[in-house]
Formats: C-alpha cells, structure tokens, sequence
C-alpha cells in the first residue's frame, strides 16, 4: 500500500493544486464527447433509414395484461424479445430484450416503487402487415407494424407517439470474443500486421475500430469483459416543438435540438465547475422526457441506469418565425415534429410512455411508477448556512450568535469535510470538534439543528473501524481482477461500498444509531457529497466502468450509486429514531426515484450572474421529473460575488424550494452581515420573506408528496394552452398561486414579468396592485424588490412574526392573504402538523379548505378522520380586491357571534380584518355585509 500511495501522492497534489487554484473552470478534456464514447459514436453512425428489424406475427402471444412477440434483425438473425403491457393510469410499457442472451442483461431494480398494476390488452384486428390492439381510454390504440417493425400510439385519428418510426431500432446482442482477438498478442500483431487486417472481415475491423472489446479514454482502459450491449430507440413526436426533462444539464428548461453538436448526456459525473448552455452530463440523471403542446403533455420514462445519450431533432428547428409564417401563408401542411433517440451502453430497453394528457396527468403517471417527493421535516424548508468549513466549535458557535445578533433566522448550520477526523465520515476532529455533543446541545438549546457530510468514500485505513467492517464483511466495489476496488478522493486511497447490495445498505443505516455514530444527537442531519460516485483519479473522475458489483458492471448500475447511497443513510436516519422522525438527506448525485429521499442540489456553481440565472431552469427541470427538493447554493461556491449578485442570490433562493448558501474553502467568508448595514439589511429582509411564506411552502410540499405535482413550476404547467408560457424559464410558479421574476441581471432597473391567464388578475404581494392577466409586465426594480405575485383567485396562510428558526414560531398566528378574482372568489388550503414526525401518516394533521365567495370566508375541514390540535390562530385576514363592507362578524365553531374591527384602504381595495382571533384548526365563518 505504501509504494501505491507514495505513487499516487503527486496525482492527488496535482488534482488539489487544479481544484485550489484561481482558474476555476470546468476541464472538458477530463469528459468524453459522443465521438470519444464508443458506443455512442457507433450508434450515432446509424443514419434514419429502414429498420433491419421486423416482427414475427406467428410468435404473438396475448394473455389479459400483456402481448408478447419476437423481433428478427435480418442482417445478423438475432432475434428480440417484445413485450407490451397497458398499465393502470393511461401508461403504456414497452420491453425490449434479447430472446436468449448469452448471460442475463441488467433489467434495473429499486426504482420502481410496485410492478406497476396492468390493464387489460384487447386485440381488435390482425393481419400480415400487423396487429392493432386497443388501449382502452379514448379510442386509444396501439399499432404494431411488422414490416419494418414499428410501433404507433393513436388516439383516434392522430398519432400521439411512434416507435421506430426512424427505424434506429438497435441492440447489440452478447456473443463471445473471437478467439484471435482473445489473445492480446495476436490481437496487437493483427492490428500492426496490414496484411491480417485486410484477411479480417471488415465486419471484425470495424468492431475493434469502434473499441467494442475495449476503450481507452486518456490513461484508462476499459476492458470490456463481455463486449458490445449498447440499445437505442427512437421516438417520434408529431405536432410537439416543445420538450423538457432530462436532468441534470445546466441549460434552458426547453430543450433543444442536438443535431449540430453532442446529444444530452445522462451520466452522474463530479464536474468541476460546470459550463453553461451545453448538454454535458452533471452530477445526477433522470431519464425522463416531457412533450408539450397547446393540446397534449406526454412524457417517455427510459428506465436505464447505464451511460445514455438522448438526441434531438426537429423539422422546425432553426426556422425564424417569419419563415414559420411563411408555411403558414403558403399552406404548408408540415406538422411541427420532434424526434428523440436514446442511447444507452447496457441493460435492455424498458420503457414506460405516459399518454398524460394533462401535465398533471403526466406527474400523477411518473409518481405512480417512482413515488412522490418524500415530505421534509418543516426545518428543511427553511434558511440552511454551510461553506467548506466552518473551522472548529468556536466558529460555530460565532456564527450562530452572529444570526442572532443580526436578526437573521436559520435552521440548519452544516459542517463540511474538514469537521471529520483526517476525512474519515462518521467522526470528528479530536481537537477542533472535540465536544460535539455540547456543540449541538447548543444549538438545539435555540431549536435549530446542524448537517454533517458523510460521503461514500472510505479511507483505507486499518485504524478506521468504519472501513475494518466494510473489507471484513466483504462489502467493498470490486475491481475487474476481484479485488477491493480503490480509488483517490478525498481521504487519499479509499475503498467503495457496494450500495447496490442490501446488506451493505443495511448495515450503513445502522451506522447512524447513537451508539454507532459518536457525537451525533437527534438535530443532526446528512449531506451525502460525491457520491457520483467521484474517483480522482479514475476515467473522467469517477468509477472504473470494470469494477463489479456482484454478478454486474459498474456500467450497468453507475447512475443508481447516488440514489442507493441516499436511501441507505436516509433509512440510517429514520431507524435511529425507531421509525417516529422524518430524515433530512441531501445528495449531490441522484436517479429517478431519488425524490423519496430528499432533497437535491445543482453542485458546484460559481459566483456569476449567469449561474445564477440557470438555477431557475436546473430546478424547474427537475421538479418536472419529481425531484421537487431542489436548490441552488447561494452565492455561488466558486469565486466570489459583489454585494449586488450576493443579495440577488438570496432574493432568488428565498423562493426556491431549497434554500442554502455556500462557499468554497478558498473563498472569503461572506455570511449575511459581512458586507454593510445596508447589503444585511436586504438579506435579512430575503430571508424573513421565506420564513414569513413557510405554512405556504410546507403546504405545497405536503401536496407533493401526496400527488406527485412539482412545487416550483413552469408556468405552463397551470397554463397548458398558451404558447407564450411554453419555454419561459426567467420566472415560475410555487404551486398555483404565486408567480416569481427574480431580478437576476447585473445592475437591472427593471425586469418583464409575463402574468399569464386572460380571465386572471394578480396582485403584487408588496404593493397590492392589481394587474390583468395575459400581458407582459414591466416592473421597476430597486435592491430591495423581488417581483411575487398573488394570483387572484387564492388563498395563501402566512406567519408574519419571524422568529430565530422555525421552530419557535410554531404555535405562532396565521395572516390570510385572500386575492379575488373577477369573480369574487378565492380558494387555498392550510396544513398543519408537528412539522417532524410520521405521525402525519397516523391521520395526526390538520388540513382545511379556505374559501371565499358571496361575501363569506370560511374553513372547513377537508378530512374529517384527522386528529390534531393546534394552539395557532388567524391574527389578520387581508383581503385583496374587496369593497368596503359596512360590518363584519365571525360566527365560530361553538356557534359564537362576533364583530370584527377592519380597516379599508379604498385607493388599493384592500380590507384588513383585525385579530378575528379563530383558532386556525376549526371550523369557522367570517362574514362582509
């Protein structure tokens, strides 16, 4: 082990001298491009065509939930395994796999939350061109083509999705190694030897041109074991220009074409500092794609965890408008269309096509197969403080009474890498974190809680008892020769634990047991880092695609190793309270699925306005595919910002749903108060506006997690047929009702807000003006102005008396700010709990429906069967819009009658009902005559 370290010392040096210096830029020659990855390059060589593929209709088996048959490829006869189920929900699943591979091909597990529940297939024609099966709802069906073999979805006349329409169609089948390519020294003097190249089929050339036995990426080889499995599949989508999903990329919430550069990577990779506006592959991938048009939302769910790429084209791509309306005065009859292929290195394909056709309709089909967004504790939708690193106890605790002395709230105070003891997780410092218990003790005695990092990185070290464990139990990532798998991060040489076993991830949750886990008390909470997993030293950063994880490659499983990790420390978490406390988790890396887990962040950004403008489409995208935790570190972690992008940050952060700032161990320190009275002031102001909106956000994420819906929105979401909406990513929504522009350009003296809805009025929540709907409006901006919207029409619950964290603020009163439509009438919800528990699943909640209408507001309670009781009661009630009543009584839950003093501001229409004082978990009636 000495020989090795001491030869990978200067590597190590080398990586931290990049990581440390003032460049700070992404290294693009560190990751492949389409060209550089083998597969990719020889998929992509496949031009649109006829497919070789066609369907054997005489092997067609129909049983009530599914259709089976076998596909041929004619030019090589290996045949294909098809399977089709129509899924409960309006899902249709298409398999595809070979019919008798060599070994068993990688089909992925723990994603899906159930073997998602069929409905009946009906067979309703038949003959030698194909067969048409019904799909139930709407004249639905799908026609299987048999020659070329291709796949339709219809919906009476129209086609919604097609298949193969492409015909790129193409699964490269196991098969063994020829023997003169077994041995690599025939192999090499084959390759040198001009004469044998021309004796080898050009067949047998090509393959190992296009490295399908082997690849070398810079200094790394990839041996290939068992050769060439890449898939790929093409989909065609007529009358759709508008697509979305597939994160994780720092790009436009659309995504666009790909035809004249790299397609979408999908690769869970540590790159440092990130470019913008490119489709390299990130930290975390979710292969799921949306479609959009004025009619119809459809999303394609491409379960695959290995590398895939994801190509896009499009016949209107490039066309300006006036050469749109030129189709249009010449009657074109060319329906707009998108085209998407998807590439993956392994596995089989398995896809699952959501025929919406709502895009509530298309979350309610994804939450259905993944689950929904695991509702956080109310803390963790509060003010998080981190940097790399809070120095010792001392800064701590400096920094903790420095929020107090400011009057700037926060919840959560992380500690990043350096708190460890010589990096290994699940210890501490001896002399800087001696005492962690005290230090936590001390910030629970204020009711806030702290983060630590526990990366899945581990020392190798025979005085380490986490590592001891992990090689005597054997638990280890092996390397292609069978032993433990070793690569450099940040402990120097550490060892991977296979997280794709359950008795590793069973044992790594007992870790987190009090007992187990030194220091830790029940306010501390994880942050799962690099888990992409990040190897310094290895090809582009992370792990050899050679290493095995029992019977399977790391290729096959390497985009799931975040989410495993994830979901083993956040079951960690929940065990060590005996089940009864809900886990916070924030990973780096991630995978469909991954939203039952936590919580996510768009990594290692930089102090520019531009990374600050690109967190808005990073985490609309993902809240598109579930992952609705999602955050930016605010400020930047690279570099530093000037006062005016820092307090922009915090202006756009305090309305995202995660809400934490960061900052790299070389920057300067830069908490809320280091940067003048007036610049605090701005901040503090930020953050006590997310304080203020908490029952709000703790709402919405409660209706996440029961239906799957995104709390930060586009606002096409709620605004399906206006194609004004359709590729607007400079502002959102959070949940229905309230619409955000931050100010996001240097030295912005305004900003174009575009209100959507043209039978809807919105209300500035600063000022109370009333604006239509369905126009662009220009706002005036000083520092001091977010520009949030009301929508008229709703109901929003806030607390207004900010306090030191969220927790003191629990028994705290409730302002209604109730916005009227043209209508008169307003609707919202208030949801109460303990804010920590699982006793929310017990039916231990409050959830009421607030309405206004004819005059009258009332709640009332939208599930009788629960049972909670909460000291909270409504202090104010705003009502935006209203005339001025000449008296207004409440009636309570016991029957009493009551007036209650208002005020009304005529120039604004604004009426303040003054401490009505109702208890906000019962019934009651307040009445305008």
């Amino acid at each position: 082990m000495a020989t090795f370290t001491e030869r990978m010392a200067p590597v190590l040096a080398f990586w931290l001298v990049l990581c440390l210096s003032g460049t700070w830029a992404v290294d693009r020659g560190n990751f492949k491009t389409c060209d550089q990855s083998a597969f990719c390059k020889r998929q992509r060589a496949l031009k649109p065509g006829e497919s070789p593929y066609r369907a054997l209709l005489e092997t067609m088996e129909l049983t009530n939930t599914r259709l089976t048959l076998q596909l041929i490829n004619d030019n090589n006869k290996v045949r294909l395994l098809l399977e089709l189920y129509r899924l409960q929900g309006n899902i249709t699943r298409v398999k595809i796999n070979e019919l008798k591979p060599l070994k068993p091909r990688y089909e992925v597990p723990d994603v899906l939350i159930r073997e998602p529940p069929t409905e009946p297939l009906s067979l309703l024609s038949q003959d030698d061109n194909g067969v048409v099966l019904s799909l139930g709802a709407e004249s639905q069906r799908v026609i299987v083509s048999a020659r070329p073999f291709r796949l339709d979805i219809m919906e009476g006349r129209d086609v919604l999705m097609s298949l193969n329409s492409r015909g790129l169609l193409a699964f490269e089948h196991l098969r063994m190694r020829k023997d003169t390519q077994a041995d690599p020294e025939a192999e090499k003097k084959e390759e040198g030897d001009p004469e044998n190249q021309a004796e080898t089929g050009k067949e047998e050339e090509e393959k190992v041109e296009d490295g399908m036995w082997e690849e070398t990426f810079k200094s790394h080889s990839d041996s290939k074991p068992h050769g060439p499995s890449a898939i790929s599949l093409d989909f065609s989508l007529p009358g759709v220009e508008h697509v979305y999903g597939i994160p994780e990329h720092a790009d436009t919430l659309r995504l666009k074409t790909t035809d004249n550069g790299d397609p979408y990577r999908l690769y869970n990779l540590d790159v440092f500092q990130y470019e913008l506006y490119n489709p390299m592959a990130l930290y975390g991938a979710v292969p799921v794609m949306l479609a959009h048009n004025a009619k119809r939302t459809t999303g394609i769910f491409w379960l695959n965890a290995a590398e895939t790429w994801v190509d896009i084209s499009s016949n209107t791509a490039g066309k300006t408008v006036f050469g749109k309306m030129l189709d249009y005065v010449q009657g074109s009859s060319e329906t707009p269309q998108t085209d998407v292929r998807w590439i993956s290195e392994s596995g089989i394909i398995d896809v699952f096509i959501m025929l919406g056709p709502t895009p509530k309709d298309v979350f309610s089909q994804y939450a259905s197969l993944t689950g929904t967004q695991a509702f956080p504790p109310l803390a963790a939708l509060a003010y998080h403080q981190c940097r790399w690193n809070y120095n010792d106890q001392e800064d701590v605790q400096s920094v903790d009474a420095g929020f107090d002395e400011h009057d700037i709230p926060y919840d959560f105070i992380w500690l990043d890498i350096e708190h460890t003891d010589g990096k290994r997780y699940f210890t501490w410092d001896p002399h800087k974190f001696a005492t962690p218990k005290e230090m936590l003790q001390g910030i629970m005695d204020k009711k806030r809680k702290m983060v630590a990092i526990v990366d899945p990185h581990i020392k190798v070290d025979s005085n380490y008892k986490i590592h001891n464990e992990i090689r005597s139990r054997g638990f280890y990532i092996k390397n292609k020769d069978g032993g433990d798998y070793e690569g450099w991060c940040w402990p120097g040489s550490a060892g991977y634990p296979d997280f794709t076993r359950p008795d590793m991830r069973a044992w790594w949750a007992s870790m987190f047991a009090y007992d187990q886990y030194e220091g830790s008390m029940e306010n501390l909470y994880t942050w799962n880092d690099m888990n992409e997993p990040s190897v310094f030293n290895g090809p582009e950063v992370t792990m050899h695609k050679d290493a095995t994880h029992g019977a399977w490659e790391h290729r096959d499983v390497h985009n799931l190793y975040g989410l495993y990790v994830q979901m083993a420390t956040a079951d960690g978490q929940i065990q060590r309270s005996g089940g009864v406390e809900r886990p916070f988790v924030l990973t780096r890396a991630f995978f469909a699925g991954s939203q039952r887990y936590g919580a996510v962040w768009t990594g290692d950004n930089a102090a520019e306005w531009d990374h600050l403008k690109i967190s808005i489409p990073m985490c609309l995208s993902l809240g598109l595919v579930g992952i609705s935790f999602c955050g930016a570190d605010v400020g930047g972690f690279f570099k530093s910002p000037s006062t005016e992008l820092l307090v922009r940050w915090y202006q756009t952060g305090a309305y995202q749903p995660f809400f934490r700032a960061h900052a790299h161990l070389d920057t300067p320190r830069r908490e809320p108060w280091l940067f003048g009275p007036e610049n605090t002031a701005l901040i503090r102001d930020a953050v006590r506006q997310r304080y203020t909106l908490l029952p709000y956000w703790y709402q919405q994420f409660y209706l996440a997690y029961h239906t799957g819906q995104p709390v930060m929105r586009p606002l096409w979401v709620e605004y399906p047929q206006d194609p004004a909406t359709f590729a607007l990513d400079d502002e959102f929504l959070i949940g229905r009702d309230l619409l955000v522009h931050p100010v996001t350009e240097e030295g912005a003296r305004g900003v174009t807000a575009y209100l959507p809805g043209k039978d809807e009025v919105w209300f500035d929540v600063n000022t109370f003006q009333k604006h239509n709907g369905a126009q662009n409006l220009y706002i005036p901006v000083t520092m001091s102005s977010i520009p949030v919207f009301q929508r008229g029409g709703s109901i929003i619950p806030r607390k207004l008396r900010v306090r030191r964290s969220s927790s003191c603020m629990e028994h705290d009163p409730y302002t209604l700010y109730v916005a009227l439509n043209p209508q008169r009438t307003a609707e919202g919800e208030i949801y109460i709990d303990d804010g920590h528990t699982f006793n929310y699943e017990k039916q231990e909640f409050i959830h009421r429906r607030l309405m206004f209408a004819n005059n009258v507001l009332s709640s009332v309670n939208l599930n009788p069967e629960a049972r909670f009781t909460t000291r909270s009661w409504i202090e104010r009630v705003v009502i935006l819009g209203a005339s001025k009543p000449s008296k207004v009584t409440l009636k309570t839950a016991d029957g009493q009658e009551s007036t209650v003093d208002f005020d009304f501001d005529a120039s604004m229409s604004v009426l303040t009902l003054r401490k009505p004082g109702m208890n906000a978990g019962e019934d009651w009636t307040v009445k305008l005559q």
